[in-house]
């Protein structure tokens, strides 16, 4: 019984561990990857909503760009959540399915970041932008 308590603490403690370990460069495994491809969405999901907030900040006197921002926002992440899971879908029969998904979802974000910066944190005379441009999304190969 004492042993069988060890094994179930340590079946919950691991996923904490193992996250802990996970070496992003050195991940070959499918679970690994996905994570690793998890963390990079997520990381990408933060700085576009850096960018988001820095615009809705620069136009926070206009109910209506304000309104407008957030419209177009939540339209992209429907677009963006109904073309990934088409990409998943594709892909379903597979365990590359989660990977591809991933990586349609890291792409969008990234080129969603450069649009956001273009539409609302740039300006048309030599003014510097207000946050500077995203880098070029450059996709992993595993």
């Amino acid at each position: 019984m004492k042993y069988l308590k060890f094994l179930v603490l340590f079946m919950f403690a691991y996923p904490v561990f193992a996250e802990n370990t996970l070496d992003c460069d050195k991940a070959w495994t499918t679970i690994d990857i996905n994570r690793c491809m998890s963390k990079d969405l997520n990381v990408a999901e933060q700085k576009m909503d850096k960018y988001l907030s820095k615009s809705k900040e620069r136009y926070s006197e206009d109910s209506v760009i304000l309104k407008s921002i957030d419209e177009a926002q939540n339209k992209w992440l429907e677009y963006r959540n109904s073309h990934c899971g088409s990409v998943y879908d594709v892909w379903r029969d597979g365990t590359i399915r989660g990977a591809m998904s991933l990586g349609c979802k890291l792409e969008l974000t990234h080129q969603r970041t450069k649009v956001i910066w273009a539409a609302y944190l740039t300006y048309m005379d030599s003014t510097k932008p207000i946050l500077p441009e995203p880098k070029e999304y450059k996709p992993k190969s595993w």
